[in-house]
């Protein structure tokens, strides 16, 4: 990397990063770990009250994520603090992939505990690693930029996964899981390194020159509560994110409860993570044609058309009936997941005032995180109280409607 230049240097430490925070959302979010979970760790446990406890956890960790997103980015574009923050979250979420290695049979409280520690670390680390984005390139290369960093997310990603299942496939019994989760620590920790050496910090507000501590801490606050108030002005920024609230909610349920859905259904677990290893390289074209297509039909367009499918994906998964249906429908979420993300990622960027880049991402997480409380907690709850998984997915599909309806609405 050294031999690259300054501008390309930084901006493939910039993607490296989603190389390695990749590992995490495919091997513990997505595909092994909640099989694990399912099948290992919730030992003893009715199926229903499994998937339902994977689901609460999933809720928990991503309202403690939101709650706490818009203080610390106020605090970091206050103080110039984004890689410092980006460094401790990185820090959590590899030590808690890492532990999960020691997740035995029936352990279940420990397997959800580090869940959500490592997810916590996985949310709030995206805050400061998005809020780099807009300093790092030209307004006019950010869609191109943020759609390179997805599809090499799913490259890394898939690797990672590929050679997990071959741990899986030939070790002895849990041995193979195990080491897959220490990978993913190491994996994590490896490709977040260019990011610390090559991408700059971006220049610290001048008020928060000589702020420390709870001085710091309230200044965050009151940034806080001055954007809450601001936001009123940026109209269109206000819609997107009530569209994205509610679309994302979706998508990241979706992320979240496929392998636990597929397990209930029977499917096993080596097909379940080679179903969604297809995703993550199906995903790497698609990203970037994603971004290819926002330059022609912008991203707004683009976004809109990723929905539609989805909307279609999650009625074709209550009628899952055989292995191959899981595959279809693995590699059609692979189509639009990482474009669809990669497009709202940008579309967000391009309407953020200057200056304000870190606070206004700590509020397109907070969007993310507590809509993503209500999907997984939803999805448990019906499938606790109704017994059916399918019934719980097909409940999913508000989330598209709705967020297609008020999208449109955003000019752009």
């Amino acid at each position: 990397m050294l031999f690259f230049r300054d501008a390309d240097r930084k901006v493939l430490s910039w993607c490296s990063y989603d190389v390695g925070n990749s590992a995490f959302a495919t091997t513990i979010m997505a595909a092994v770990y909640p099989v694990y979970f399912k099948e290992v760790a919730a030992l003893g446990l009715a199926p229903n009250i499994s998937t339902a406890y994977w689901a609460y956890a999933s809720a928990a960790s991503l309202f403690l994520s939101a709650f706490f997103a818009p203080i610390l980015g106020a605090a970091a574009d206050v103080k110039g603090s984004k890689k410092r923050m980006l460094f401790l979250f990185t820090l959590v979420g590899v030590l808690s992939s890492g532990c999960m290695a020691f997740v035995g049979p029936g352990n279940w409280v420990l397997a959800l505990f580090l869940m959500m520690g490592g997810t916590i670390g996985f949310s709030a680390s995206m805050i400061f690693y998005d809020a780099l984005l807009p300093s790092l390139v030209p307004a006019h290369r950010i869609d191109t930029v943020s759609s390179q960093g997805y599809a090499l997310g799913y490259l890394g990603g898939g690797m990672l996964l590929a050679a997990n299942l071959l741990f899986i496939r030939f070790l002895p019994g849990t041995a193979g899981a195990r080491l897959s989760f220490l990978s993913v620590a190491l994996w994590w920790a490896l490709f977040s390194v260019p990011v610390f050496l090559f991408v700059d910090e971006p220049p610290p507000s001048p008020e928060g020159k000589d702020l420390s501590g709870t001085a710091l801490f309230l200044k965050g606050l009151e940034r806080l509560r001055m954007t809450f108030r601001e936001i009123r002005h940026y109209r269109n920024l206000f819609v997107f994110l009530l569209a994205f609230w509610l679309y994302n909610d979706g998508i990241g349920t979706i992320i979240r409860m496929a392998a636990i859905y597929g397990a209930t259904l029977g499917i096993p677990m080596s097909h379940l993570v080679g179903s969604l290893l297809v995703t993550q390289f199906v995903g790497i074209p698609f990203s970037l044609a994603f971004g290819s297509l926002a330059s022609k039909i912008g991203s707004k367009r683009s976004i809109l058309a990723g929905l539609f499918f989805y909307l279609c994906i999650t009625f074709a998964a209550i009628f899952v009936r055989e292995i191959w249906h899981f595959w279809a429908l693995a590699i059609a979420v692979g189509m639009v997941q990482g474009g669809t993300q990669a497009m709202s990622r940008s579309f967000f960027a391009s309407m953020i005032p200057p200056g304000r880049t870190a606070e206004f991402f700590g509020f397109y997480d907070i969007s993310s995180k507590f809509s993503g409380i209500f999907g997984p907690a939803v999805f448990g709850l019906v499938t606790q109280v109704t017994g059916s998984s399918r019934l719980a997915i097909a409940v999913l599909s508000y989330t598209f409607i709705l967020g297609i309806l008020i999208l449109r609405k955003v000019r752009g």
